[in-house]
């Protein structure tokens, strides 16, 4: 390996290993609790190690929604290929999309923070704008799985896409919100994926007999 390219792998390291601490603190503690002295703290880095990779806490948290938004439509790519109905697919992306942040708590809080607290992070708007044009990426699956089942006649062709998209998303997201830090832990996941399959059934049954 040559020196440049040990250069190179040591940075992308260090980048690492400040992404990670401050992931953890911004689930701990939020996103205003978090100063970039805590990070460094927390990588056992020096402050002035943290402004060689990054030019402040709004970027470092832009870049962990980022990373972690683009890990999580990976998860999606190809459902809509699949011969399923579309029914079925609303279903299946739910199944990913609850296993997805089962399994990566943190994103799902520091997610959730960002979407409810976007005025009060102050973040610059091009970074801003970055983050919502990431996550819709996500989201716009529902709404062309709504699409799909409109141009199938599984769905009725007077349906609101934009609509319907955001009734998917937020129950998924209310569901997991209600039940993922409260009541008995051993219960958690099971109350939450037989909630949001029989919330969407009750949704799809309503959909469908209006079809």
């Amino acid at each position: 390996m040559g020196l440049e390219e040990r250069r190179k792998r040591e940075r992308e390291n260090r980048r690492n290993v400040i992404l990670k601490a401050a992931r953890k603190l911004f689930f701990e503690r939020g996103f205003k609790q978090v100063t970039v002295e805590s990070i460094a703290k927390k990588a056992e880095l020096s402050k002035g190690s943290i402004y060689l990779y990054y030019n402040s806490k709004e970027e470092i948290y832009t870049q962990i929604l980022l990373s972690d938004i683009d890990k999580f439509h990976d998860r999606f790519t190809g459902i809509l290929n699949d011969p399923l109905s579309a029914s079925a697919a609303i279903f299946k992306y739910a199944d990913i999309y609850v296993d997805f942040f089962l399994n990566d708590r943190e994103l799902f809080r520091i997610l959730m923070t960002y979407m409810l607290h976007t005025a009060d992070m102050n973040l610059p708007e091009d970074l801003n704008n970055h983050i919502i044009k990431t996550t819709n990426r996500t989201i716009d699956i529902i709404e062309e799985i709504f699409r799909l089942g409109m141009e199938r006649g599984e769905f009725p062709p007077s349906i609101n896409l934009r609509l319907n998209r955001n009734v998917v998303w937020g129950l998924l997201n209310g569901v997991i919100s209600l039940h993922l830090y409260t009541g008995i832990e051993a219960r958690r996941v099971e109350t939450i994926r037989s909630t949001i399959r029989e919330g969407l059934e009750i949704y799809i049954r309503g959909l469908l007999k209006s079809a």
